[in-house]
């Protein structure tokens, strides 16, 4: 009679206070919602709980009125008993661009003494000199080290290529490693022979990151399972599924009474179902439909969860949700164009935003976001595959220097001048206030001065009851303050939308053709203004940088001229079709 097998228990990471909301309701839980979870999430005895970071950090600044360091501290102190994990893009750290290593240091080092036990760490192209810099101030810090490859699938990626890049991590002394498959691509074959092959290459505990888009993740987990896995990233039911992970109770419960059973109380689980279920209902109008289901074209466009959520806000914003299949099959072509990057945070939005722009505009790279431009020069890391020469050029030009080495060794140490800028203005008060203000420069200062406020909950789903109040209401109201008249653009009912704009009047031009008019091509906010009135300027000199679906789109020139008219400043929020500035 053969020994009994040892019981290999299965950690789980739940994902329900991160990546399962930033999935399906783009990042818009609040921390006193979060806070009841979190103490029922701290009794279930899960490897850690997944609930800082990734667009977390982005959301609470921009559209909560929340600091994200204060959430950290006091989910920490609703999870004495479990570790709080992080999700950090590497030299991006929680932003959309590479920080000097003086940023990435003090960064790392602030998340841990606030409450980070946790960071996985990953790059979106997989270039491993992108994550060093913190991975080592991770280790320098003593908190657990997860180093994360992001998964795809493409004709020059392979369990090989993934299996070496896992090697290459292990050197680097990770304490684990993670399959971080973002967009539910991984099949049950693909997912054995992955975590075998990394188990037996590197020795290390391996976590399994899905999503469950595509339909299949479960599928893949119970192969993970059977292949040893160590680590699977679950989210409790209400907010599970869909555009995000496989369901909490669901595995726990398919392993009891097995050798890989996880140890995991069910009637406490239920607990945190309960919580679960009241912040769905809450909440609840922001989900959209589009990321409930499954979807099986991920598999042709490989879309994350986050982005899916995020391509229908942006394009509801531009009044274009009817040209999302059209987006869907752009994805797909930029992304062949610019090297097969995985499509993860931030190279997800920078391929989705020029597929965006390309639809939008009518031709492919009329327009090309300073992003597409500094990943084409080699600013973001190698690109997984050579980017054609044909494609440099048209997006670059032909005199661009390219930068083969590792980005960061180009910039300079900020923090000390950053710091200065910070506490002249007066807006900051802490070491966690100036990396907030490195990292979003353009918001953090209105959000430190305690200008923002936070954007309505709606209470029903859009285009639903809110329609004919829609179509009841004025677009334009004028107003009039302490003797100036105001332009208001009504631009949302019952909390539908984050802004109004407002305008002074005489400031304002209105949509439509203005002779020699430049105007903006998508709804967002001015990030510069480049130019004056009276200046010279020739076609394709960048004359306003707007802020739009999370990315830098410059606005060029389309003729040679001088600048007559000005009708924007920065911070202005403008929609397409509104008319920026004149050039004769």
């Amino acid at each position: 009679m053969s020994a009994a097998m040892p019981k290999i228990p299965l950690h789980i990471t739940d994902t329900t206070l991160r990546d399962a909301h930033q999935s399906l309701i783009a990042t818009r839980l609040r921390t006193d919602d979060m806070l009841p979870l979190a103490r029922h999430l701290d009794r279930a005895g899960f490897w850690s709980v997944e609930a800082w970071g990734g667009a977390t950090f982005d959301t609470c600044i921009r559209f909560l009125a929340e600091d994200p360091w204060e959430r950290l501290r006091r989910l920490k102190e609703a999870l004495p008993s479990t570790r709080i994990q992080m999700l950090l893009r590497g030299q991006n750290l929680v932003g959309y661009r590479h920080y000097p290593d003086d940023v990435v240091d003090r960064f790392v080092h602030a998340a841990a003494k606030n409450g980070v036990d946790v960071f996985r760490i990953f790059d979106a192209v997989n270039d491993v000199r992108n994550m060093e810099r913190a991975m080592r101030a991770v280790r320098d810090v003593g908190a657990h080290l997860q180093a994360a490859i992001s998964y795809t699938v493409s004709p020059v990626h392979s369990v090989e290529r993934f299996v070496k890049m896992a090697r290459e991590l292990a050197a680097l002394e990770a304490d684990s490693i993670c399959i971080k498959d973002m967009a539910g691509l991984i099949m049950p074959h693909a997912a054995r022979d992955l975590i075998t092959g990394i188990k037996r290459a590197t020795g290390l505990p391996v976590c399994l990151h899905s999503h469950s888009t595509s339909g299949i993740a479960s599928m893949s987990y119970q192969a993970a399972i059977d292949a040893g896995v160590d680590i699977l990233d679950t989210a409790i039911s209400p907010f599970a599924l869909g555009t995000s992970q496989p369901p909490t109770e669901s595995v726990v419960a398919s392993l009891v009474g097995t050798e890989r059973e996880t140890g995991i109380d069910l009637l406490t689980l239920r607990e945190a179902r309960n919580a679960c279920l009241a912040l769905r209902e809450r909440y609840g109008p922001l989900i959209d439909p589009i990321s409930e289901r499954v979807d099986s074209d991920v598999l042709l466009y490989q879309l994350p969860g986050g982005m899916i959520s995020n391509l229908v806000s942006q394009l509801k914003e531009q009044d274009a949700l009817d040209r999302l299949d059209d987006v869907y099959r752009e994805v797909p072509r930029v992304r062949a164009d610019l090297g097969y990057p995985p499509l993860v945070t931030p190279t997800s939005q920078i391929v989705g935003t020029q597929a965006v722009l390309n639809v939008m505009l009518g031709e492919r790279y009329r327009n090309v976001t300073k992003e597409v431009r500094d990943y084409v020069r080699g600013l973001y890391g190698h690109s997984p595959a050579p980017i054609s020469e044909e494609i440099r050029r048209r997006i670059l030009g032909d005199d661009t220097e390219l930068v083969d080495c590792r980005p960061a060794d180009l910039l300079e140490p900020i923090y000390e001048k950053m710091f200065a800028q910070a506490m002249e203005q007066g807006f900051a008060r802490s070491e966690e206030d100036v990396l907030t203000y490195i990292l979003y420069p353009s918001i953090a200062p209105s959000f430190l001065r305690g200008e923002r406020s936070a954007e309505p909950i709606p209470s029903v789903r859009p285009g639903e009851a809110v329609a004919q109040m829609v179509a009841d209401v004025p677009s334009v109201m004028e107003v009039e303050v302490d003797g100036e008249r105001f332009s208001v653009r009504i631009l949302s009912v019952e909390g539908t939308a984050v802004t109004t704009g407002i305008e002074r009047r005489e400031e304002r031009v209105p949509k439509g053709d203005i002779v020699n008019g430049v105007k903006s091509n998508m709804q967002g906010m001015v990030l510069e203004v480049r130019t004056s009135r009276g200046a010279t300027v020739r076609k394709g000199d960048t004359l306003v940088v707007l802020e739009g679906m999370k990315m830098e789109n410059p606005i060029p020139s389309p003729r040679d001229g001088t600048v007559t008219e000005i009708y924007v400043d920065v911070g202005d929020v403008v929609q397409a079709g509104d008319v920026l500035l004149v050039v004769e």
